[in-house]
């Protein structure tokens, strides 16, 4: 018996909605005699329907069979195809699973007789590429991406009506509080269910007072991740597929978002601040209104509250439903992480990320009836503590030690001061901890004071003593609370309840004491003290800078991060890239951390211009001492040139005693080139492929890195000649096979001198850095160097990258290879930062410049410039850095070997002490790199707290060179938080 033409379901005058019981062989039979399709049907999950995988002979999908719940009617079924089609049409870039047709057009689906009675069975087209479901952690681009699909579907589906969209489902956010009230006793645990009948009842509240606001429309109502199909090619995972449109029905349009936000919550490392790119990417296609905006949230946590009710009930009701029971435990994460913050902190959040939060930002009201809340005290006697990244009492470390806020503070009252305050909302860095997977609660919400004299807290105004302990006072002001926190005991003036006037007393302090001082919202939540940067907009927006209570003036808003990277953008040439496509804002370094003005802690893992450490205090100190002193050019007179340039031929071996000092790695290869050509009056020379050595002419001319230049290869200058690069891993000789990189290069060096253009030079790295720490092959340079010699040229060792004790068993790279080089190129960690560069050849060459005139560089070899690098070869002795490179990248290269064991997709560990690589590959045998999946490993390391960025002519290695400081517990931590990402990212060992 066909269903009624126009009826529609109501959840509420069901008792339960139990999938078909539909067995493979029945599906394979309603296949054949129904739609016309032979195939072999595989079982797919779903809540309510039937769903099948129908594969041809051949094993190939062909379609995808969907067998209704009964108690949906034809008309639904008809909208749910019409909705399809519809959105296939206006978004051809989407790929919808629309129903099948036949030739005469009509759609293939037929009606069937199932135990529970007649369901519509029709067949879908079936999309390739796997769903954005289960734990796997999904990166910012892809969240974006969902968000952008969503709007999509949204717009497309805003002017379709339809009969069938007239029904009533248990997931229409319209009738979450009713589906709540009837479902919460099938979760069995009292707090649980109190859990999500509560925030059901908050949520619904909220909701309501907007209701009428809120366009209603068509909508798809379930594109979650389980929805939303990836694109087959695509790495990351990026959707670009829509199926199931079993939930389509009319309700708030704003709820389609909510819907699919709801989703993300379970999978791994994500928090209610990772779906903000998806709002953003929303707004951006389909503009929320402020009702809507204001509604989001609240429609987030009642579709977490539904799920967990509607899974509890579904996996009773249906106890074969094994889709809906194994759903149980992500939809409570849903929930959980819903419902982790107040709901008025995510709501402003989510305005402030689409550009809708109040502002300016608010503050305590001072008008003339307010008093002060500290009597007889002026603003003047107040000493401002400055704990922010930039300040200056942070340098040194300060803002790492224990008690550091109450020692300055101590300091200022010492001076005389009567009090000293924090600021309200500025990122605190003495709040940071290092080596943490997640941010630290840096950003406070009121006010700490210090008192270096006795006073007496005031009332501001009149108002209403809410509550009143040795250790808390609380009273009205106005709309807000005045929340006032003691570290000792102080004993309340008046009691809870008490009414009180503006300038009564409401506390006597003694010197010494300290006092919270906080403004928040008399009907919003509890405020912390200090919260995470990512959630300190929605906090903030709750409370009010009490500063002017004080007599201080309200702290200034400070620049939009974004506003000052459109700034940089505008004002500094983009081809200078930046890290990351949302860089933290980076104003402060400590040995092997980099501190963010959010009060960040990352560690630096790739930072090899800083062997020393950040902010090293013997560099700083020389530094500063010599500015004092003397900063000019090295054709003036003075010992510092002279001790250093010493110093440093003194680190090489024979007859490498001359020494040409410059600012950079560029300016040093560029140089070198030149003085090899000079020296030997031969203009050709000999490069490595897969190779950067700077961006000056000559250094870039023997420059070939497809990263650095996809044309490299194609555009070298004639007189610039390539060897291939003798890469043991991915090169075309691989393992012991890789010996024969050697002769092949003395046999092109050699070719070339027959030709009648003999080399003058052949320049590469001694250890392959920018292929990831790659070690050259034994005995390789000895066979080039001996070639390019035997015709004339000389060999140029570019250390830039390797040298200076980095690769810990070796101070300079060629010593691995046991050969002396002609000319040595060296510059990054010479100065800890400073820009400083050298080569250092034999006296012989080096006369041999003046045949093209003399050289001066204004700055190379300056008396600060050979004071930082003087400081820098003693520190790197005094701290035994290189002994620290053997004994930490000893143990960091073990950790990250044992990593290949549990991650399939890493495939060799490179490098040597504190220059590694470690390189990512998606297929072992063929090597093909996975440089996608390693800049989405770069971004969720980020957000673990390490910096650490990819190299490589296909950009799937990790470049690991962090300051040569760094401990065993940080390489650990570097360690773990790899280990952890990958297991996020669906990285793991699969056999």
């Amino acid at each position: 018996m066909l269903p009624d033409k126009y009826r529609t379901v109501d959840f509420f005058a069901e008792d339960a909605l139990p999938a078909p019981r539909v067995a493979g062989a029945e599906a394979e039979l309603i296949a054949a005699e129904h739609l016309g399709i032979t195939a072999h049907a595989e079982a797919l999950g779903s809540q309510q329907d039937a769903n099948f995988l129908l594969h041809s002979d051949d094993g190939t999908p062909a379609a995808v069979l969907k067998i209704a719940n009964p108690a949906f009617g034809a008309a639904e079924i008809d909208a749910q195809d019409v909705a399809a089609d519809l959105i296939a049409s206006a978004c051809p870039e989407l790929r919808i699973a629309t129903v099948l047709r036949r030739p005469d057009g009509s759609p293939r689906r037929t009606t069937v007789d199932t135990e529970t009675g007649p369901a519509v069975a029709r067949l879908l087209r079936y999309l390739p590429g796997g769903t954005l479901s289960g734990p796997r952690h999904l990166s910012p681009t892809t969240v974006a991406a969902m968000g952008t699909m969503v709007a999509k579907v949204s717009t497309a589906l805003r002017g379709f009506r339809h009969p069938g969209l007239d029904r009533v489902l248990q997931w229409d956010p319209q009738h979450a509080d009713r589906v709540v009230a009837k479902l919460a006793r099938h979760i069995d645990e009292p707090e649980r269910r109190a859990a999500v009948q509560n925030s059901t009842a908050e949520a619904w509240a909220h909701v309501q007072k907007l209701a009428a606001a809120l366009p209603l429309q068509a909508v798809h109502l379930d594109l979650t991740d389980d929805n939303l199909i990836r694109c087959p090619d695509n790495r990351p995972p990026m959707p670009d597929g829509v199926i199931d449109f079993g939930d389509v029905t009319t309700s708030w349009a704003v709820g389609e978002l909510a819907v699919s936000l709801s989703s993300l919550l379970h999978h791994d490392g994500i928090e209610p601040h990772h779906l903000l790119p998806a709002v953003r990417a929303f707004h951006a296609v389909r503009p929320l209104s402020r009702e809507e905006a204001e509604a989001l949230w609240p429609l987030v946590i009642l579709r977490a509250a539904v799920l967990v009710a509607s899974g509890r009930q579904q996996a009773a009701v249906d106890e074969d439903n094994a889709y809906a029971k194994a759903a149980l435990d992500r939809e409570w994460r849903m929930f959980e992480q819903a419902t982790s913050l107040p709901m008025p902190v995510m709501i402003r959040l989510v305005r402030d990320a689409i550009g809708m939060a109040d502002v300016p930002a608010r503050t305590a009201q001072t008008d003339t009836q307010v008093r002060r809340l500290l009597r007889d005290l002026a603003a003047d006697d107040i000493a401002l503590l400055d704990l922010s990244t930039d300040a200056e009492c942070m340098d040194h470390g300060a803002w790492s030690e224990a008690g550091s806020e109450d020692h300055l503070a101590a300091a200022a009252l010492a001076e005389g001061m009567a009090a000293a305050a924090t600021r309200y909302a500025r990122a605190r860095l003495t709040r940071t901890q290092v080596l943490s997977a997640v941010s630290t609660s840096t950003v406070p919400t009121g006010i700490d004071l210090w008192l270096g004299r006795d006073a007496v807290l005031q009332a501001p105004a009149a108002g209403r003593v809410l509550g009143a302990t040795p250790g808390h006072i609380e009273l009205t002001y106005g709309a807000q609370v005045l929340s006032l926190s003691f570290a000792h005991p102080v004993q309340p003036v008046s009691g809870t309840g008490a009414t009180v006037q503006a300038g009564e007393d409401i506390a006597r302090l003694s010197s010494g004491a300290i006092v919270h001082v906080a403004l928040r919202d008399a009907d919003g939540p509890t405020v912390p003290r200090l919260v995470r940067p990512e959630y300190a907009a929605g906090w903030l927006a709750l409370t009010a800078d009490p500063a002017p209570l004080l007599g201080l003036a309200a702290g200034s808003d400070c620049a939009r991060e974004r506003d000052l990277l459109d700034r940089r953008d505008a004002a500094f040439a983009t081809v200078q890239g930046h890290y990351y496509a949302n860089p933290p804002r980076i104003e402060r370094g400590w040995r092997h951390h980099l501190l963010s003005t959010e009060g960040r802690s990352y560690l630096d893992i790739v930072n090899n211009v800083t062997p020393l450490g950040h902010a090293h205090p013997r560099v700083e100190e020389a530094v500063s001492r010599q500015l004092r002193r003397l900063n000019t050019n090295s054709r003036f007179h003075y010992a510092s040139v002279v001790e250093f340039t010493e110093r440093l031929a003194g680190l090489l071996p024979e007859p490498l005693d001359t020494v040409f000092l410059v600012n950079s790695g560029s300016e040093a290869v560029d140089l070198s080139l030149r003085l090899a050509i000079g020296a030997s009056g031969q203009h050709d020379v000999v490069a490595l492929r897969e190779a950067y050595h700077g961006w000056t002419y000559a250094s870039d001319a023997v420059s070939t890195s497809l990263q650095d230049n996809p044309n490299a290869l194609a555009t070298r200058p004639s007189w610039v000649h390539t060897v291939d690069s003798p890469n043991s891993y991915r090169g075309r000789h691989r393992g012991t096979d890789a010996v024969r990189y050697g002769p092949e290069a003395v046999a092109m060096i050699d070719e070339l001198a027959a030709s009648g253009r003999p080399a003058g030079a052949f320049v590469g790295e001694t250890y392959y850095g920018n292929a990831g720490g790659v070690a050259l092959p034994d005995g390789y340079l000895a066979q080039v160097y001996a070639a390019v010699r035997r015709h004339g040229g000389l060999a140029v060792a570019d250390e830039v990258q390797v040298g200076y004790g980095r690769l810990g068993h070796w101070f300079w790279g060629f010593e691995q290879q046991g050969v002396v080089p002609d000319i040595v190129c060296v510059a990054k960690a010479m100065g800890n930062g400073h820009p400083l560069g050298a080569v250092i050849t034999s006296k012989e060459v080096a006369d041999r410049y003046r045949e093209q005139g003399y050289f001066f560089s204004s700055t190379g070899g300056s008396p600060v410039s050979s004071i930082v690098g003087l400081t820098v070869l003693d520190t790197l002795r005094d701290e035994d850095l290189q002994g620290n490179a053997v004994r930490v990248g000893s143990h960091l290269k073990r950790r990250l070997a044992a990593l290949a064991d549990r991650h399939g997709i890493i495939g060799a560990v490179h490098g040597s002490g504190l220059y590694l690589g470690l390189e990512l590959v998606r297929d072992h045998t063929t090597l093909e790199p996975a440089a996608e999946e390693t800049a989405e490993l770069c971004d969720r390391m980020l957000d673990l707290g390490v910096i650490v960025q990819p190299t490589g002519d296909h950009l799937n290695i990790l470049k690991i060179k962090p300051p040569l400081c760094i401990d065993s517990t940080a390489a650990d931590f570097f360690a773990d938080m790899l280990d952890l990402a990958l297991s996020q990212l669906g990285h793991g060992h699969t056999g």
